[in-house]
């Protein structure tokens, strides 16, 4: 089996390639001129510690089987997005244009700034707050971070944090599980420095 992690991943027209694409209708233009500046660090599992299913796909594309489980029936009339779901076995999966907004951050804010769904890419781990994330999903992000650094170079290292931090309060995920350091680590061997300093 062909490691997930390895090789340069590269984007063209707002889409990581080689990877899966499923177009979400949950999602619209940014606003005039905004460029991508912001990376946000997500973590999702559908039903919630669940892990494996295409339910996380179905739920960002309006599918999900409201029937298949209790939990979904709380969350039917939600309509949210990510750019990015990076699952348990290090499987990309696109859902929104880079160029275009996903709806991702909800209610949020970065360096003072409003609304960071104008001006952030969003990426969703799946996973939850208390269980370790997968090897293979690390390196992935690390990939994809450096893919997106390269394309789009108002992301420099100091503008990549977690939803927890654009959304305090409101959000705890990527959640304490998530080990910033190994990120930081797989991040400086694909050539980009060190993330902020206090995660």
């Amino acid at each position: 089996m062909p490691d997930k992690s390895a090789g340069e991943l590269s984007i063209a027209a707002g889409w990581l390639q080689g990877v899966e694409h499923r177009l979400s209708a949950n999602a619209d233009q940014r606003p005039a001129g905004e460029q991508p500046s912001l990376l946000v660090i997500h973590n999702i599992s559908l039903p919630p510690g669940r892990f494996g299913g295409g339910e996380i796909a179905d739920f960002f594309t309006n599918c999900l089987d409201c029937d298949a489980d209790p939990y979904f029936r709380e969350i039917a009339e939600l309509r949210v997005s990510a750019h990015l779901l990076i699952d348990r076995a290090g499987g990309i999966t696109q859902f929104v244009s880079f160029l275009d907004r996903a709806w991702h951050a909800g209610v949020s804010s970065f360096e003072g700034r409003a609304r960071c769904n104008d001006f952030s890419i969003g990426v969703e781990l799946e996973g939850t707050d208390t269980l370790p994330f997968d090897d293979v999903q690390y390196r992935v992000l690390a990939r994809v971070t450096a893919a997106l650094m390269r394309a789009y170079p108002a992301i420099v290292p100091e503008r990549i944090c977690g939803h927890s931090d654009i959304a305090p309060g409101r959000k705890t995920d990527p959640g304490e599980a998530f080990d910033w350091a190994r990120y930081r680590a797989l991040l400086s061997c694909e050539g980009f420095g060190a993330l902020r300093g206090g995660r």
